[in-house]
């Protein structure tokens, strides 16, 4: 019997490695996987990489990561210079790769999707395309972009079921979708648990293959 729901914590987070890139869900801390992202901090992996939209703003459970130095670098779509991660970034204590929104996530689906790399024309004609394949294509230089995978994906759901269909509610599906798509390996905390069935076919936003362990996280 298919049942990809965990016991603990602990067991949510068993295995992730040091070295992992690890994909966040969410835009702020809507639709952020808070309690995942406390049980990476406990877990106690190192050296991670971490791929997501808003780079570790003040008070944020990213921020935390990076107190206790266990982030050497950050791909996302910005970051504030007087945050701790703008400061260290600054020090030279942390990487930083920054990628325009949208490209962010088509790099992620892309992974998920096996397709091997794409061109786009934003960043074309910025210094993010230095040294890197430009084309023209119907007119417009484009830049080319390779997927983005992770070792690991944190998403936070509605609801989900023991075969893993997840749902998210209003606006806290962003990114989560992508990110489940784009890794290894897809842990999901969930505020609901439903019976099979209970999901409509047209609101299961993420099926069940792209998750492997959920975690019950009430309200």
């Amino acid at each position: 019997m298919i049942d990809k729901f965990v016991a603990s914590m602990a067991d949510a987070m068993a295995g992730i490695e040091d070295g992992s890139t690890v994909l966040v869900g969410g835009f702020g801390d809507v639709g952020a996987p808070a309690a995942l992202l406390d049980g990476l901090v406990v877990q106690g992996a190192r050296d991670l990489t971490i791929v997501i939209v808003a780079g570790g703003r003040d008070g944020s459970k990213i921020e935390r990561l990076l107190e206790l130095g266990r982030v050497r670098k950050m791909v996302c779509s910005f970051v504030r210079p007087a945050s701790l991660a703008g400061r260290q970034f600054q020090q030279g204590a942390l990487e930083l790769e920054i990628v325009p929104q949208g490209t962010l996530a088509e790099r992620i689906r892309a992974a998920g999707a096996g397709i091997e790399a794409f061109f786009t024309p934003t960043g074309a004609d910025t210094i993010l395309a230095d040294g890197r394949e430009t084309r023209v294509i119907n007119g417009k230089n484009c830049l080319i972009e390779y997927p983005l995978r992770g070792d690991v994906a944190l998403v936070e759901a509605w609801q989900a079921d023991r075969w893993g269909n997840l749902t998210y509610r209003e606006s806290a599906r962003n990114l989560n979708p992508v990110m489940a798509m784009g890794a290894a390996l897809t842990i999901a905390e969930t505020r609901h648990v439903v019976g099979l069935g209970d999901i409509p076919p047209e609101h299961v936003h993420t099926p069940g293959p792209f998750v492997h362990r959920v975690i019950h996280v009430p309200d």
